[in-house]
């Protein structure tokens, strides 16, 4: 993990604000009651000047996580991606990871949000490997945690919701505490469904599978992204569940996630994953890099250019 490095602006209910004053009340709703959905985004310097990678989907996605939470977002998709524009250039960033969040403001304290407005921020700052450029290369050791994926039954995975990652939180601590870089978790049927803020692939015998939605996991958008890419490589895709003794058996194991990019797993519970050359996973680390940075034309509909300042 990385500290914050402060940029220049934030975006804040409509308008660009100084990083220091971008502030809240102590009383917000969404601070007290994890009332709050977010994004994670990134922007690169890619062929034709800066962009913002699947900036639409992601903000579609935070759409529908307010949707869920019968949040009113005051913004429209398209706004909210002219706001991401508008930052972008403002703060001249082009290496960068961007964070909206909408979360129920100061008003009223209590469980129900109702009487509480919306506000939306966002902000960017240079944010470099989730999971460190060390282990994009050598690869993480994971374990797998001792609590529980929530389950659909309790609160909606599906929502990018802040509340749902203080079981992340926890995952993660407990990984941190025994030596481990990460965590997987299992879903309450005891199958692998993601890490704490990642989605989990697994390759054995040259097939690819990733848990399905089902299985408790959040659609990742780098998750989707995987997926169109190896099945345009000729990589056979499932989305089905496996069991924890199959991580332990699998060729290749990998982490993606806008923050964790696509990185590979060496380990699970002490047990060395494959050989170690990883493959596949650098493959899809090729294609999926060559999409952020222009160099795949068929996806060059998933950058959105901040365009001149």
């Amino acid at each position: 993990m990385t500290a914050i490095v402060p940029t220049a602006w934030i975006w804040m209910d409509g308008r660009l604000v100084a990083w220091d004053d971008a502030k809240v009340h102590v009383l917000t709703h969404g601070l007290h009651y994890g009332s709050a959905i977010f994004e994670g985004i990134r922007c690169h310097r890619a062929t034709g000047g800066t962009a913002v990678f699947r900036l639409r989907e992601h903000l579609e996605r935070f759409r529908d996580s307010a949707k869920i939470y019968e949040m009113h977002l005051p913004y429209s998709v398209d706004e909210l991606v002219r706001a991401v524009r508008e930052l972008g250039r403002a703060n001249g960033s082009p290496e960068a990871y961007v964070r909206p969040i909408a979360f129920t403001g100061y008003g009223e304290m209590g469980v129900d949000p109702s009487g509480s407005r919306v506000q939306v921020a966002i902000g960017m700052w240079p944010w470099g490997a989730y999971l460190g450029e060390a282990g994009a290369q050598r690869g993480v050791r994971a374990t797998v945690s001792s609590w529980t994926r929530i389950d659909s039954r309790s609160l909606p995975p599906q929502a990018k919701c802040s509340a749902n990652y203080a079981n992340g939180i926890l995952a993660k601590l407990e990984a941190r505490a025994g030596g481990y870089d990460e965590a997987l978790l299992l879903n309450s049927a005891g199958l692998v469904a993601e890490g704490p803020g990642e989605n989990v692939f697994r390759v054995r015998n040259g097939v690819l599978s990733t848990p399905p939605a089902s299985s408790g996991i959040l659609r990742g958008v780098t998750r989707d992204t995987v997926v169109q890419l190896a099945i345009e490589d000729g990589i056979p895709v499932q989305r089905t569940g496996f069991t924890r003794e199959e991580l332990f058996t699998a060729d290749e194991l990998f982490f993606t996630g806008t923050a964790a990019g696509v990185t590979p797993i060496r380990e699970v519970d002490g047990r060395p994953i494959g050989t170690g050359a990883y493959p596949v996973v650098r493959r899809l680390q090729t294609l999926y890099e060559d999409a952020l940075r222009g160099r795949a034309p068929k996806h060059a509909d998933w950058l959105t250019y901040l365009g001149a300042a």
